[in-house]
């Protein structure tokens, strides 16, 4: 069932202060309204409102970072992903390929979750794309129904708050060695040595492997992968050399770079230094562009 809004909460979270913008992308007819609450609420956890209508029909390409995402559409309007109508909600797991998304306007709330969170709120979804009914079933219909009926930004946070803290209590754990070798991965920017953290926790190289796969979702070697996607790319988007990226990330030499970027957007450096799904990150997600905090 989902869970109730205790009416302790609804004050905390109703008291609390959003704060919006307006964030100007490469296609000049859209509109870009985004939403935050002013401090987050769970560990793991970051929401962010979006409001996006155009004169023609929204075109994004969704590029896969370090956290799990999820959008609750609450405007009644389905999108198109890969040719397939999806309504509702959908989910993506660390490891999913780009894709291009269309819609005729976009009004949900995109949550952004650690992976060591989505473990125990989701469940195993590794790199798939879902929609949120195929893992909460009638829960994430009702979630849904009360975001479309509530008022204010306040208010929607604090319904996904109260469903994500009733489903994290109730969740399973991530292995503590799992959720450290995660952070240092995120704290090095993909840069850390899988066997060196291995063995900082006593467990052998195929232990700390098998175990980080099952819990986080990829092998620690590609979640380092996308981590350091995900650090250069949004250097790329402040306007620095890509030679210097790639030099201060880590790869062998620029043409590396370039090969991560394409096999994680789908195109080159130069174009997804314009998509609007990254260049929306340091007003949608301005305390991490790496991932939800965990």
């Amino acid at each position: 069932m989902t869970a109730t809004l205790s009416a302790a909460n609804a004050r905390r979270l109703e008291e609390m202060s959003t704060y919006s913008s307006e964030v100007r992308t490469a296609d000049p007819t859209a509109s870009w309204q985004i939403t935050r609450p002013s401090r987050p609420t769970l560990p793991g956890v970051d929401m962010a409102g979006f409001r996006i209508h155009g004169d023609r029909a929204i075109e994004l390409r969704a590029i896969p970072h370090p956290a799990v995402t999820v959008a609750i559409e609450f405007g009644d309007r389905p999108f198109d992903i890969h040719g397939r109508t999806w309504s509702g909600s959908v989910a993506a797991g660390l490891a999913f390929d780009p894709f291009q998304v269309r819609a005729e306007g976009i009004e949900c709330v995109q949550i952004r979750l650690s992976p060591i969170t989505a473990h125990a709120v989701l469940g195993e979804l590794r790199g798939n794309v879902v929609t949120l009914d195929d893992l909460w079933g009638r829960d994430a219909t009702r979630l849904r129904e009360r975001l479309h009926h509530a008022r204010t930004w306040p208010q929607r946070f604090a319904l996904i708050d109260a469903e994500l803290s009733h489903r994290l209590n109730a969740g399973r754990t991530v292995d503590p060695e799992v959720a450290w070798a995660w952070r240092q991965i995120l704290a090095g920017h993909g840069t850390a040595r899988i066997g060196d953290l291995a063995a900082r926790t006593g467990w052998s190289r195929q232990r700390m492997w098998s175990r980080f796969a099952a819990q986080i979702g990829l092998t620690p070697k590609r979640a380092a992968m996308l981590v350091r996607f995900d650090h250069a790319v949004h250097r790329l988007i402040r306007g620095h050399a890509p030679a210097r990226v790639a030099a201060d990330g880590g790869y062998a030499d620029q043409s590396h770079l370039h090969h991560d970027v394409r096999a994680f957007t789908g195109t080159t450096p130069t174009a997804a230094a314009n998509e609007p799904w990254l260049a929306a990150d340091t007003t949608a997600w301005p305390t991490s562009f790496t991932a939800a905090r965990s």
